[in-house]
């Protein structure tokens, strides 16, 4: 324990900055993974019974089996969670050997920026299609929601400050003071509460019941 705690609280600061990214980065991708086989089984599932009782149907609020049973969970022709299981294995790669100090080509990570960004988008769409059109939410798609938006921002913040995006130097210059003063952090923390609130504020009563 004594040397995790060293390994993640190194004096020099970039160091120890790139062992909490990629060290998040890891966490958030290993239960991405796991959530999306989860749900991937329960896609089979389902397919095969649409009355199937799911274990994560807590309620008439936390429902696996309302929302997976929408069409928006089958956007590309097949479960979405197949997705998760094709990515968060190579964020896993990415991540384990960032933490071993190996430094990926800039043009790999502005790669992986990319598609990040967009898994990250697609996140938070259906985050939106089951808060505003559905009705109801999914346990395990909220974590999904939850791990991507860490590991979002955990890659975001590195590729910033490794100068992998290709901006224009102003541009640049400015995203370094951002992260610099952790705003990025902020930015984070207060999307994360800003959704918890949404959904407490909207399902609260029916939550619990």
């Amino acid at each position: 324990m004594r040397k995790l705690i060293d390994f993640f609280t190194h004096r020099d600061k970039k160091l120890r900055d790139n062992r909490w990214i990629f060290g998040s980065m890891l966490v958030g991708s290993i239960a991405s993974l796991i959530a999306s086989f989860v749900l991937s089984v329960e896609a089979v599932e389902l397919a095969r019974n649409p009355d199937a009782v799911l274990a994560c149907s807590v309620n008439i609020v936390l429902n696996c089996a309302t929302v997976g049973l929408h069409e928006s969970a089958y956007l590309f022709g097949f479960p979405n969670s197949f997705l998760g299981m094709i990515a968060e294995p190579v964020v896993i790669t990415v991540a384990v050997a960032g933490l071993a100090g190996i430094v990926f080509p800039r043009w790999f990570m502005a790669t992986a920026q990319i598609f990040y960004t967009l898994g990250f988008l697609f996140a938070l769409y259906l985050l939106g299609v089951s808060y505003f059109i559905i009705g109801a939410l999914c346990p395990w798609c909220l974590l999904v929601t939850l791990t991507t938006t860490l590991v979002w921002f955990a890659i975001t913040r590195y590729n910033i400050r490794e100068n992998n995006l290709y901006f224009p130097k102003r541009i640049q210059k400015t995203l370094h003071t951002w992260i610099e003063k952790d705003f990025d952090k902020l930015a984070m923390w207060t999307l994360i509460i800003a959704v918890i609130a949404a959904i407490i504020i909207k399902y609260g009563e029916g939550l619990f019941s």
